[in-house]
């Protein structure tokens, strides 16, 4: 059974960083393709970041390219997520996600993935 806890979200000022982790149980991050998507109150799902190739690889939604960064530690497996400059627009629940559907791309674009966590949430004050 896969399981999926994330953990790190907080309430920050406009411009502060935060780092989110997800760590990954009934599943191997350096396998697989796994990301991070986000919902904001009266929106849908939204991709944030995907990673693969073992860690090595990974892409982001524009609105946090530059800002955000995606990364695992294989031998921990656990995803993280690490934001900076954040602004108020980025509050919303953040939730951790494996096993793309499709390609990495399909399943960012679409934040598709068969396992989710249970959120964590992220508000940015301005």
């Amino acid at each position: 059974q896969v399981k999926l806890v994330e953990s790190g979200g907080d309430s920050v000022q406009a411009g502060g960083s935060l780092t989110l982790s997800c760590a990954a149980s009934g599943y191997t991050v350096s396998l697989k393709c796994q990301g991070w998507f986000r919902q904001g109150p009266d929106k849908g799902p939204e991709g944030v970041a995907v990673i693969y190739a073992g860690g090595h690889s990974a892409i982001y939604g524009d609105s946090v390219k530059g800002r955000f960064s995606v990364s695992q530690d294989n031998a921990k497996n656990t995803v993280y997520l690490q934001m900076t400059d954040l602004k108020p627009e980025d509050t919303a629940m953040y939730y951790c996600a494996a096993d793309c559907v499709g390609n990495v791309y399909d399943s960012l674009t679409g934040a598709e993935f068969r396992y989710k966590g249970q959120g964590t949430q992220v508000t940015v004050s301005s």
